[in-house]
């Protein structure tokens, strides 16, 4: 009786954090989807030829502007590599597109507070600032040449490089078009179906890890009390719990919050969401893409960049008196009720229903250009897919090399699906 007690408090606790966030998943999804729509991914290429510092920039914003999930974000930033951009660039673009994208920031203000988010603000920044320096001094240029080269054999650049009609419409066209915002409704459903795993683990994991996890547990992993080389261990720590993890972009803050309310500190916290750039699956993928050495090096460049990001967001906002002093010994146990909360969800609900009613009807004129990947349903340029395969003489597009891996070990199957 005691554990089915505790099992249903943690599944409370996992429904409660969903409900005090929902609003805030639909509305960054529904930006995150606009802005993916009216941004041109096939011009992105052109201008991230070098990692100067305006190149850097630049690449940072639209990683901003294009949120994605880990996976596909280095899917996207190795079809950048393939086709001519600088591999720092590209890099740089990945981790913008995964830990600069309104979602994530909008969930932690909600889960965990407003300093947090504008702490993944600052130290998302700090990351591309030291990716653009550190990055070019460790990777010998002949490495990268065979890399790129390795890419070009397994037809990773083979896409078609010219724009279609409507990707070279101006964006102010785009916007005022049926079509445009059919895409955008596409991709924020797609993009919700994409992370529903992310999403429900996430949840699962922290609200089940909140209530029946011991504190004297999260203790025994972080040094407590404060001081600098607390803070040390913890922003060191931090990833390492990410790697074993398993689970990227979104799906990380609410394990966060059941680390913020188990002891870690604040930049310990900060790392922990940044390092699902390095999680074990990811290190595949990345040995598949560059190499063995080439991963080892960006592991050993990642991981330290991560934790000074989170050394450095906290030392700073401790100087401003921004790091928070309170822990809830529950994340968000409160329940679901009728108050703001409530009203915020069922607008967002309305809202949804009708992106995914324009989802639904969209016009003959979106047709050709998107396709829904099968394995994770997410929404992909067909000229711009990172990956593709065929079966059974059709073609299908995916957003990254590992859901087209999964499609040919016959994990799913399906028929090919516009999106």
């Amino acid at each position: 009786m005691t554990v089915l007690i505790a099992l249903g408090d943690g599944l409370r606790e996992a429904l409660s954090m969903f409900w005090a966030t929902l609003w805030a998943l639909v509305l960054g999804f529904a930006l995150s989807g606009m802005v993916q729509a009216f941004v041109s991914r096939g011009r992105m290429r052109q201008v991230l030829g070098d990692h100067r510092p305006r190149t850097v920039a630049t690449a940072g914003f639209l990683g901003f502007v294009s949120s994605s999930c880990s996976y596909a974000a280095a899917a996207l930033a190795k079809s950048l590599f393939a086709r001519g951009a600088d591999f720092t660039a590209s890099m740089v673009f990945m981790f913008a597109s995964t830990n600069l994208v309104v979602e994530l920031g909008i969930v932690m203000w909600v889960l965990l507070g407003w300093q947090f988010a504008a702490a993944e603000l600052v130290g998302g920044v700090l990351m591309i600032a030291m990716l653009g320096v550190v990055l070019p001094r460790v990777l010998p240029p002949s490495w990268l040449d065979r890399a790129r080269a390795g890419l070009e054999d397994t037809g990773a650049a083979s896409v078609d490089d010219e724009p279609d009609e409507e990707d070279r419409r101006p964006g102010r066209r785009r916007i005022m078009s049926r079509a445009g915002w059919s895409a955008a409704a596409g991709y924020t459903i797609s993009d919700l179906t994409m992370l529903r795993k992310e999403l429900v683990i996430g949840f699962g994991v922290a609200g089940f890890a909140t209530v029946l996890v011991p504190t004297w547990v999260w203790q025994s992993l972080f040094l407590t009390g404060g001081g600098f080389w607390a803070s040390v261990e913890n922003v060191l720590i931090g990833p390492l719990l990410a790697v074993l993890a398993f689970v990227c972009s979104i799906g990380n803050v609410p394990l966060a919050a059941a680390l913020w309310a188990g002891g870690i500190s604040f930049g310990g916290v900060i790392a922990f969401v940044f390092a699902d750039l390095i999680t074990l699956p990811l290190l595949v993928i990345y040995r598949r893409y560059y190499g063995t050495r080439v991963t080892l090096r960006l592991l050993a460049v990642f991981w330290p960049i991560m934790s000074l990001a989170g050394l450095a967001v906290e030392g700073l906002f401790s100087l401003v008196g921004w790091v928070p002093t309170a822990r809830a010994p529950m994340v968000a146990m409160g329940g679901i009720g009728w108050d703001y909360t409530t009203v915020l969800n069922i607008v967002a609900l309305v809202g949804l229903a009708g992106l995914y009613a324009l989802y639904r009807t969209r016009g003959r004129r979106d047709e050709g250009r998107h396709a829904k990947d099968p394995v994770c349903g997410m929404q992909v340029e067909k000229a711009l897919a990172p990956a593709t395969a065929r079966r059974a003489g059709q073609t299908y597009y995916f957003c990254s090399d590992h859901c087209r891996h999964r499609f040919a070990d016959g994990q799913v199957g399906g028929t090919v699906k516009n999106s």
